[in-house]
């Protein structure tokens, strides 16, 4: 009897320490104990990483926290002059620890298949060898559901679900026969629990979530975060961009604070990993386990910090 009221009382203890931890973190709980007590990214340095969309936004910011602890790097994207800024800034964030050659510029278009195997393998002929393949490449969407075009469905899908399996098959080859590798996508909360607004994004997101996992694959899911993602948007029309932008007073997470974390997650193997302002880690966990707490203008207030009578205004 002593036994199991002494469980009981350490489980309550145990999910009272997580509900806390949950409510003050702006990461899931595993991640926030790799941050504390696990290894550090410094132990990436030499290890090369391939970072689609590392023109701006999250693959940009990623970039950045992996040139401060060494980590070379080849930064594709379909921007050749932005991709010189970002590793001018690599070089100089890392301290003299990567050389002009260590970071490699890769213009590239996600949506152009064919184009894949090529990119990869200069960056494979340039380093050696790849450690990490890191998909980040994709836009977000900002249009009523029933209005979409089907041929921005397909776009969508092109860019955010078939360029990242397609490259990732292309990077499994190679990881297979120099006997290692890992494969981090950038997903998004949006594919975990949905968000209003967001049709074809959402199903994007959800559908990199079912990518096979026979190597070390590492799914990361941030919220809203401080980057051009909004003005690039699609809409429902095949074409238009939402041309919004992020607003200062918004309530986002820093996209360097987002690299970072996505660095921490990176050496520590995690399998997936959200990252977010509160309180939307919480909601994030009651809205998996509990759905049917969800509430959709609550969830686009938190996401956008409008209500969702604006989307029709843009519209």
């Amino acid at each position: 009897m002593i036994f199991f009221t002494v469980l009981g009382a350490g489980m309550l203890i145990y999910w009272g320490v997580c509900t806390v931890l949950a409510f003050v973190s702006d990461c899931d709980l595993e991640l926030f104990f790799y941050e504390k007590f696990g290894k550090s990214p410094r132990r990436l340095k030499g290890k090369v990483v391939f970072i689609t969309g590392a023109s701006s936004g999250i693959g940009e910011f990623t970039a950045y926290a992996l040139a401060k602890f060494g980590v070379k790097l080849a930064l594709a994207a379909r921007r050749p002059n932005e991709l010189l800024r970002v590793k001018r800034k690599c070089l100089e964030l890392s301290n003299n620890q990567l050389s002009d050659h260590d970071v490699l510029v890769v213009p590239m278009d996600m949506t152009d298949f064919q184009s894949h195997k090529r990119h990869f393998q200069y960056a494979v002929q340039h380093f050696g060898h790849v450690d990490i393949l890191f998909n980040n490449a994709g836009r977000s969407q900002r249009a009523l559901w029933e209005n979409i075009e089907l041929e921005v469905d397909k776009q969508m899908f092109d860019l955010n679900v078939f360029g990242a399996v397609n490259l990732s098959r292309i990077a499994l080859d190679h990881f297979n026969r120099v006997g290692s590798g890992h494969i981090a996508v950038v997903t998004s909360l949006a594919g975990v629990m949905g968000v209003p607004y967001s049709g074809s994004y959402c199903g994007t997101k959800f559908a990199v979530h079912k990518l096979p996992k026979n190597i070390h694959v590492t799914l990361l899911c941030p919220g809203p975060t401080f980057t051009n993602f909004l003005a690039e948007s699609f809409t429902d029309k095949p074409g238009e961009k939402y041309g919004l932008q992020v607003q200062p007073t918004d309530k986002r997470m820093t996209a360097d604070r987002c690299g970072y974390l996505n660095a921490v997650a990176l050496v520590n193997k995690t399998k997936e990993s959200w990252m977010a302002i509160r309180p939307i880690i919480p909601l994030a966990y009651m809205m998996v386990y509990f759905p049917i707490l969800s509430r959709p203008n609550y969830i686009y207030k938190l996401r956008d910090s409008k209500n969702d009578t604006e989307i029709n205004k843009k519209d």
